[in-house]
C-alpha cells in the first residue's frame, strides 16, 4: 500500500470530490493499471482511475498517475491507500458514459452540440434541466469591432474511466466565412457531482497579433418566475452582490482591482474566488472561473437574463495575443436547485480553485529512481531551497500568470525598455517539480502546474510559416515572443513532462515532443556542423531534451540524435583540447557554467547508454575546471576573460561535480565545490509571497527575483548536497 496524505483545509465535510495523485514507481513493481484500487479510511475501495503514464525500457510502468473519488472530513487529515494490485475489488464500480454526442455520470447528463454558435444541446443535473441555448459558444470580438462566428468541428472522447470522462474538440471563430482562430473545448464530468468543468483555449492562428475587444461565455435563463442574480468574489471572506428579481449585477477584476487587493496568499494555490449565478424557481446555473484574479483581466456580470463570463471584458485593458500564442480558460458549471444557498455556491466556487490534493511521501519518489537523486539530508540545504522557491515574483495578468520579468536581462536593455519575460528558463517547472518530490510540501506542485500551464500556451509557438519556429520554445523576450529566437540552449522538456504525469494532459507531451522536433530541425543549420562553432549549451540542452524524450517515449528515434552530439563533443574536444566557446573576435574560453550543461546532458545520456569515451569526456572536462577555472578563493570564475572572470555566481558548477563524484567515489570533486555552494546560499536573499505590486504592461508586478534564479539552482545545489550527504560531508555555511 501507498499512502496518499490529505491536510486538513476545510472546515465541512468536501461532497464526493475528485482527487488525483502521481506516483514514480520502480522497474518491475506494476506492469498493469487494470487492477490499481484506491481504499478510504475504513478500508473500502473507492471508485478509481488509473493509467500509465509512461513506462521503464522493460514495459513495466514508471509513472502512474491515478484519480479517485475521495471524501475528506471536516476540520482534520486523512490517509486513503493506493493499492497497485486491488485483487478481486478492482472491478466494483461501473465506468461513466461518453460517446461523441455526450457524456453521462450518476446525477448529470450532457448532449453536446456541432451547431454554430452553441456547445451544448441539453444539460441537466442537480434538478435542472436546460435546452440548447443555455450556455452560449465562446463569443470573441477584436479590437477593430470584428464579431466572429463560432462553430466546433466535431466532438471526440477524450477519456472515460469510473472517476472522470471528457470529450474534446476543435472549433473555429470564423470572420465572413474565413477560419481565422482557433478554439480548443473540453468538456469533463466526475462521478457523484452535478458540476463540470469546461475548458477553453483560444489559440491565435495567424502571423498578425490579435487584439482581443472582448471574449465571452453567456448563460441565457430560461422563464422561471422569481429570479435572483448574484456575482460573488473573496480572498479572504466571499463578498456578493444580490439582485433580487434579477436585477443587475456585475464584478470588475482589472489592474487597479488587483493594486488595492489586500492579499498574503501564495496565489499559485489560492487567490480567491469569482463566480456569477441565476437562481429561479425552476433551480439556478452558478459559473466559476477558475484564478480569474491571477488571470485578470476578467468580469462577471448577471441579471434576469443570466449571466455573462467576460474573460476579456470590453474596454478594460489590453489583450493582445501575438501571432501563434495562445491561452485557456478553465470554467466550473454547476447547475443546481433552488434551494441551494449562495454560501455552499460559494464553498463549491472555493473548492474549485484550491481543491484537495493528496501527497505522495518523498520516500516514494526517492526509491523509485525516476527522478534525479535530490533527496538532500541537509535540512538547512531544504530549508534554502524552499526560501529561494518563495521568493520569486509573482506577475498576474491573462497573458503573463505563470512567468515572470528577469530584472537582469530587463536592466540590460534586451526588451527595448520593456520587461523581458523569463519565459521559464532552466526549466523552472521542472525545478518545482523536484522541489514537491523531495519535500512533499503542496505549493510546489501548484507552482508546476501553473508555469507548465503558461509554458504551454504563451511561451510555445503554436502557428508559424517557419519550420524552426513552430513548436519550439521562445527565449526570453519582450512580450513573451516579441522579436525572439527558438534556439536549443532556451528549450526544456522535462517540465512538461513533469506537467504530463501529474495531470495526464497530454498536451503537454505533444508540446514536449514539439520541441524535441524543433531540436532535431535547428542540429540541421549550417552552425551545428563544425565542432567548436557554436556554444557547449547548445547541443547540450538538445542532448539532455532528447534524453528525456527517449526515456518517456522510449523510442530510440530520440537516441540517433544524442550519438551524433556525443560525438560533436569528442570532435569538439580533439579540435581544441578542451569545450572552449567563441565568444569575441579571436577568443575561445572556457565558460564554466556552459561546460557544466554539457557534462549534464552527457551524464544523462551516459545513464541510459554507458560508454567509457563519454565517461572520459565528462571527467576531462570536470578535471579542467577544478585546475584551470578556480580563483585563488576557491570559487569558480565567470568566463575566461580578464574582463569576466569574476566570482561566477552559477551553481550549475555544482551538478557537474557530483556527477564526477557519482563516477569516481572521489570526495575531491566535492571539496572543491564546498565554496561555491557556502557563496551561493550565504549571498542569495529570501523573499515571501507578499510583496509590493506596481502595474507594468498589461501585468501586475509583485516584486521579487525572476524564477530564473530558483531553476537554475534547484537541482545542483540539491544533488551536490545529496552527494555530500552520501560522502559524509558537512556541508556548513
Amino acid at each position: 500500500m501507498i499512502p496518499l496524505y490529505f491536510e486538513a483545509i476545510y472546515a465541512t465535510e468536501a461532497r464526493p470530490e475528485p482527487c488525483s495523485a502521481a506516483v514514480a514507481l520502480r522497474p518491475g513493481e506494476l506492469q498493469s493499471a487494470a487492477r490499481v484500487r484506491v481504499y478510504d479510511e475504513t478500508g473500502r475501495p473507492v471508485p478509481t482511475q488509473a493509467r500509465v503514464t509512461a513506462r521503464h525500457p522493460d514495459g513495466s510502468a514508471r509513472w502512474l498517475l491515478v484519480c479517485f473519488i475521495a471524501r475528506v472530513p471536516a476540520m482534520r487529515s486523512a490517509v486513503y491507500q493506493l493499492s497497485l494490485d486491488g485483487g478481486e475489488e478492482a472491478e466494483g464500480f461501473p465506468p461513466l458514459e461518453a460517446t461523441p454526442a455526450g457524456l453521462d455520470a450518476p446525477g448529470l447528463s450532457l448532449r453536446v452540440s456541432e451547431r454554430p454558435g452553441a456547445l451544448f444541446e441539453s444539460i441537466a443535473a442537480g434538478g435542472v434541466s436546460l435546452g440548447a441555448d443555455a450556455i452560449g459558444a465562446p463569443e470573441l470580438i477584436d479590437a477593430r469591432g470584428d464579431r466572429y462566428d463560432f462553430a466546433v468541428e466535431r466532438w471526440e472522447v477524450a477519456e472515460c474511466g469510473e472517476v472522470c470522462a471528457t470529450l474534446r474538440a476543435v472549433g473555429w471563430h470564423s470572420l465572413r466565412g474565413e477560419h481565422r482562430y482557433k478554439g480548443e473545448i473540453a468538456v469533463t464530468v466526475w462521478r457523484d457531482s452535478p458540476a463540470f468543468e469546461l475548458r477553453y483555449r483560444l489559440v491565435n492562428t495567424s502571423l498578425e497579433p490579435l487584439a482581443i475587444g472582448s471574449l465571452t461565455i453567456a448563460h441565457r435563463r430560461g422563464r422561471g418566475a422569481n429570479p435572483r442574480s448574484a456575482v460573488g468574489i473573496s480572498n479572504y471572506k466571499t463578498r456578493t452582490q444580490i439582485g433580487e428579481g434579477g436585477a443587475p449585477v456585475s464584478v470588475t477584476i482589472d489592474d487597479q482591482f488587483l493594486l488595492y487587493e489586500a492579499n498574503e496568499h501564495n496565489a499559485e494555490v489560492f487567490f480567491g474566488t469569482f463566480f456569477a449565478d441565476c437562481t429561479d424557481e425552476t433551480g439556478g446555473l452558478c459559473a466559476t472561473i477558475h484564478q480569474a484574479q491571477q488571470n485578470y483581466p476578467k468580469a462577471f456580470s448577471a441579471d434576469a437574463c443570466g449571466w455573462r463570463a467576460m474573460l476579456v471584458p470590453q474596454g478594460v485593458g489590453s489583450v493582445v495575443m501575438q501571432g501563434g500564442m495562445a491561452r485557456e480558460t478553465r470554467l466550473l458549471i454547476h447547475p443546481h436547485a433552488k434551494e441551494e444557498s449562495l454560501e455552499a455556491l460559494a464553498d463549491a466556487s472555493t473548492r474549485y480553485q484550491m481543491p484537495n490534493r493528496p501527497r505522495v511521501e518523498p520516500e516514494i519518489y526517492a526509491r523509485s529512481g525516476v527522478l534525479e537523486d535530490v533527496f538532500t539530508a541537509d535540512p538547512d540545504v531544504e530549508m534554502f531551497l524552499e526560501a529561494q522557491a518563495d521568493a520569486h515574483a509573482r506577475c498576474y495578468g491573462m497573458l503573463n500568470w505563470g512567468d515572470s520579468p528577469d530584472a537582469g536581462y530587463t536592466a540590460q536593455g534586451r526588451g527595448g525598455g520593456a520587461p523581458v519575460w523569463t519565459n521559464n528558463e532552466y526549466d523552472y517547472p521542472h525545478a518545482c517539480a523536484l522541489l514537491y518530490a523531495q519535500t512533499g510540501v503542496r505549493r510546489y506542485l501548484d507552482y508546476l502546474l501553473v508555469s507548465a500551464r503558461h509554458w504551454m500556451d504563451v511561451d510555445i509557438c503554436h502557428y508559424s510559416d517557419d519550420p524552426l519556429l513552430l513548436g519550439g520554445q521562445w527565449e526570453h523576450t519582450a512580450g513573451h515572443c516579441i522579436g525572439g529566437r527558438v534556439m536549443c540552449s532556451h528549450q526544456w522538456v522535462e517540465g512538461l513532462l513533469d506537467y504530463y504525469h501529474f495531470t495526464g494532459d497530454e498536451e503537454a507531451l505533444r508540446a514536449a515532443v514539439g520541441i524535441g522536433e524543433v531540436d532535431l530541425r535547428l542540429l540541421e543549420t549550417p552552425q551545428f556542423k563544425t565542432p567548436g562553432e557554436t556554444t557547449a549549451r547548445e547541443t547540450g540542452w538538445a542532448l539532455r531534451a532528447f534524453v528525456a524524450l527517449y526515456k518517456e517515449t522510449n523510442d530510440e528515434r530520440w537516441l540517433a540524435p544524442c550519438d551524433r552530439i556525443v560525438s560533436h563533443f569528442a570532435a569538439w574536444e580533439e579540435r581544441y583540447g578542451l569545450w572552449l566557446s567563441p565568444y569575441m573576435d579571436n577568443t575561445r574560453i572556457r565558460v564554466v557554467f556552459m561546460i557544466s550543461v554539457a557534462v549534464a546532458s552527457l551524464m544523462r545520456y551516459y545513464r541510459v547508454c554507458p560508454q567509457e569515451r563519454v565517461r572520459g569526456m565528462i571527467l576531462r572536462a570536470v578535471d579542467d575546471l577544478l585546475d584551470n577555472a578556480r580563483l585563488p578563493n576557491g570559487l569558480f570564475y565567470y568566463k575566461e576573460l580578464p574582463s569576466l572572470k569574476r566570482f561566477g555566481n552559477n551553481p550549475l558548477v555544482l551538478e557537474a561535480l557530483a556527477i564526477a563524484y557519482e563516477l569516481t567515489g572521489d570526495a575531491k570533486y566535492l571539496r572543491a565545490g564546498l565554496p561555491t555552494l557556502r557563496y551561493v546560499m550565504g549571498n542569495r536573499a529570501a523573499g515571501s509571497a507578499v510583496s509590493a505590486k506596481r502595474v507594468v504592461g498589461d501585468a501586475v508586478v509583485c516584486a521579487g527575483p525572476g524564477t530564473k534564479g530558483f531553476a537554475q539552482l534547484m537541482l545542483p545545489v540539491a544533488s551536490f548536497s545529496a552527494a555530500c550527504c552520501r560522502a559524509g560531508l558537512d556541508v556548513g555555511r
